[in-house]
């Protein structure tokens, strides 16, 4: 059984900081592409960032220059910095993975969501 837990939530002021961490658990073999995702709250949920397993990396529009978003993988996690945050950066962030597990089957998994909040 393969799952993925974020961590690193919380609330902040506009203009500080936040590291999220997604940490896979499971029999893996390997991890494909992984995303952050968020959902604000009447919206849909919308691409933050994504990376793949050669670290090629993809943002959505409205956090371009603002966050990064890593890998390790001999942790099996994958990290999201979140810097100069804005209020409008709000919503329940979500990790997504592709994980192959040493059975040689692929699964696709989503984390429970980590709360950020950001003041104005």
């Amino acid at each position: 059984q393969v799952q993925l837990v974020e961590s690193g939530g919380g609330l902040v002021q506009a203009g500080g900081s936040l590291r999220l961490s997604c940490a896979a658990s499971g029999s893996i073999f390997s991890i494909n592409a992984m995303g952050w995702y968020r959902q604000a709250p009447g919206k849909q949920r919308e691409l933050v960032a994504s990376i793949t397993s050669g670290g090629n990396t993809n943002y959505g529009d409205s956090v371009k220059g603002r966050f990064t978003i890593s890998r390790d993988d001999t942790r099996n996690t994958g990290y999201l910095q979140m810097n100069s945050l804005k209020p409008e950066d709000t919503a329940v962030y979500y990790c997504n993975a592709e994980v192959q597990v040493y059975s040689g089957s692929f699964h696709r998994r989503w984390g429970q969501g980590t709360q950020v909040t950001v003041s104005s």
